[in-house]
């Protein structure tokens, strides 16, 4: 079902597509909470996975971005890619704050669903430091980003948004704390792609009302809702982001990349 705000360019659907519930054919990573003040020790240089070849042999026209959730690491997201069929180079991010077994997070869970503010403005800087190291100057930035990358996803694309192109948030939300290029996003109405579960216990709703308010006011928004979805991503999902992402790389950047 569509519906439009006056005022606000949105679009709202409630997928009617079946929810894949086998482990074959859904891909979840449940954020877990964390106590307050627990320390994790964080890393400077964020270590990544890249798709075969990267980008060693012409400038792409843009790049995708994995950006993994609270308690994952960068092989998570990465699985996505073929799912996808994307023609595009990849990279998949490990977050700087390490969490022990295996898992990695963007910044700690102090109040769920209203983060610390300067901790995700560091792992947003990181995030760039990444990008400028890494990716040519003139290539645009696709962030797929789950839970905690959702909200990564999103903050690249609001402190940057001349760089960031089809950014795609899963299961994720908006810091509630003004960014630099948010003006800018208020001006043009970007294209952003919005997917979370009906279900999804996860993501306070405080963070939800807030991604709500936000989101419609800023970009040209594509808002899904998945019945029988909690904290993850489905086949259904990805059939909408595949077809969101190949929609924007047409119009916007061409499909040379």
């Amino acid at each position: 079902m569509n519906s439009s705000i006056s005022g606000r360019r949105r679009q709202v659907e409630v997928s009617g597509a079946d929810f894949m519930a086998g482990a074959a054919s859904s891909w979840i990573s449940v954020q877990a909470p964390r106590t307050q003040g627990t320390n994790f020790p964080m890393t400077t240089t964020l270590r990544d996975v890249r798709s075969t070849g990267w980008t060693t042999n012409d400038v792409p026209d843009a790049v995708v971005l994995f950006l993994h959730g609270f308690g994952s690491n960068e092989q998570d997201l990465s699985s996505l890619a073929p799912a996808l069929g994307l023609d595009l180079p990849w990279a998949s991010l490990r977050a700087p704050l390490e969490l022990g077994n295996g898992g990695a997070a963007w910044f700690e869970i102090t109040t769920p669903g209203a983060p610390d503010v300067a901790p995700v403005e560091a792992a947003t800087k990181a995030i760039w430091a990444w990008i400028d190291e890494n990716v040519d100057p003139s290539t645009r930035i696709i962030p797929i980003g789950f839970s905690q990358g959702g909200l990564m996803a999103s903050q690249l694309l609001r402190t940057r948004p001349a760089r960031v192109v089809a950014p795609v948030i899963l299961g994720g939300f908006v810091l509630g704390a003004s960014q630099p290029g948010d003006e800018s996003l208020r001006e043009n109405l970007p294209p952003v792609f919005w997917g979370r579960g009906a279900v999804d216990r996860v993501i306070a709703p405080v963070a939800i009302t807030r991604t709500t308010e936000f989101l419609p006011t800023h970009s040209s928004l594509i808002e899904k809702v998945y019945p029988g979805l909690a904290h993850g991503i489905n086949a259904a999902e990805l059939d909408d982001v595949r077809d969101f992402i190949t929609a924007r790389i047409g119009a916007e950047v061409g499909t040379g990349a």
